[in-house]
Formats: C-alpha cells, structure tokens, sequence
C-alpha cells in the first residue's frame, strides 16, 4: 500500500491541532446540521486527521459504526487519545492512503469527508476510490471551504494579497483551496447521483462577538500558521504580510464584518 503522505500546507504542529479541534467545535452545529446514520450503518471517515470531526461525528451518530482513517500514524494517535478522553466507543481507526483504500467493493453504507479534497492532487480520483467501497444506495457527505469566498469590511487590498499568498502556496503543493465551489461538478463527475451542494455561510459583525473570536482562532490563525512558508517562496513580502493581517484582525473587531462560506455536498451512489 502507498502511505506517500498527502501535503498539508498547515503543517502538524500542536497548535495547528488545537486550532482544527477549535474549529470543529464552533462549526459543529453549521456543518454537521441534517447528517444522521441509523443504527448499525458503517460510516468511512476518510482522512480523520487529528479527530477534530470524529468525535462530533461519533457523539451525533452514537449508534452507527464509524471507521476512521488517516494516512499519518501520528494523526492517528491524536485522534485515538481524543476519543477516548470522549469516552467515545463507535469509532475505529486505521492507517490509509484514501487513493489506495485497504477495503472491498460495497464495504460502507456512508462515506464522511470533511476539509480533505483541497489538499489533494487528484480530488476526482479520491471521490471514485472512495465510491467503489460505498454499498449501491449508500451517501457519501463532502464538506470543504473555498477561501476566494472569504468578503469583508474594512477593505483592504493587503489583506487580500494575504489571503492570496495562502491559495497560491497550496496551490503550488497540489492542493486547490478554491474547492468548493467545484464540489457539485466533482462529486458528479465521480459518478455520484442525486448530488447537492448546500452553501454554510459563517458571518461575523461585533452584534456577535463570539464570532468575531472564531474568525480570529480559526481563519486569521490558519493564514498565519503559513507566513514562515509563503514568505520563503516570496509569494509577498514581509511588509505587506504584517499589515495584511493587521488588517484582518481589524475585520473580526469593533466595526468590522467578516463572510466566509463553506460547501456541504451530498450524494448517492445508485451503480
């Protein structure tokens, strides 16, 4: 089996785990909304993580069966101490590449995937091996962001060139954080049937401070986890970073407005 790691452009430090499990946890109710699995169902979590999405999956579908997988060992031992410091008993864990999925034809009645397809080179190519151990009649649940969707008040060209600098590193390490809107025509050209793609927009003004906090810990946090790295590739320079965020910070606080959307798709598989 190829267990080739996947790049991920946010590194695998401590923080950048915290700050994914901060996430999930704010974005659980926006995300996880309508995604209910009856008793006894296998469900494939492709691409676990660290467990930030698991245990939400696991805590909202107690009686389903979940299977987790990672191709990082490392992620995997995260995500094992954080179910079980959940006293979460429905999920199990295994290492594996989701181009190479060490299961048979028809396996799961669900597929999960949450926050995986940007980082990959061949996102089409994951969804068909993640089709072919899916049963005929099974759903499989999609879930990415686009970062070109991000809008906000006060205006800043800085900030935009921050954001950008962001696109253009995962970009050119395969990965595409454009994604989501691309997930409609992607998950049909997978040969998905009965695709849907729902917009979950995140909005945030200073009526709302608690969200102005999530833009801060979530999205200002994840550009910053890259500026060591899109500043060695000279993607933008120093002064224009450091002001850029300044900037975005001044989005989540008083007077500021801060919009991003995410893209939650959903489909079966009747073949």
């Amino acid at each position: 089996m190829d267990h080739t790691p996947h790049p991920y452009v946010h590194g695998r430090s401590d923080r950048e785990a915290e700050r994914l499990h901060y996430q999930a946890s704010k974005l659980a109710e926006l995300l996880h909304q309508g995604i209910h699995y009856p008793r006894g169902d296998l469900v494939l979590e492709a691409a676990c993580g660290v467990g930030a999405q698991t245990v939400i999956l696991a805590r909202n579908n107690p009686e389903a069966r979940i299977v987790s997988v990672d191709i990082y060992p490392e992620s995997l031992v995260i995500a094992k101490e954080r179910v079980v410091e959940g006293g979460i008993s429905n999920v199990t864990f295994c290492q594996a590449d989701v181009y190479h999925l060490p299961f048979g034809l028809n396996t799961f009645n669900h597929v999960f995937v949450c926050f995986l397809l940007e980082h990959l080179p061949h996102p089409l190519l994951a969804l068909q091996q993640l089709k072919e151990v899916l049963q005929p009649g099974g759903t499989i649940t999609v879930i990415e962001g686009d970062h070109g969707s991000t809008l906000f008040y006060p205006e800043s060209e800085r900030a935009q060139l921050v954001i950008q600098s962001l696109i253009d590193l995962q970009r050119l390490m395969g990965g595409n954080s454009l994604i989501g809107r691309e997930l409609f025509p992607l998950v049909k050209r997978a040969g998905f049937s009965s695709v849907r793609v729902v917009p979950c927009q995140v909005y945030a003004d200073e009526s709302r401070p608690e969200y102005g906090e999530g833009v801060k810990k979530i999205f200002i946090a994840m550009i910053e986890g890259v500026r060591k790295q899109v500043l060695a590739r000279d993607l933008i320079d120093e002064e224009t970073w450091e002001i850029g965020i300044s900037d975005l910070y001044r989005t989540a606080g008083p007077g500021g407005v801060f919009s991003y959307t995410f893209f939650k798709a959903s489909a079966e598989k009747t073949e």
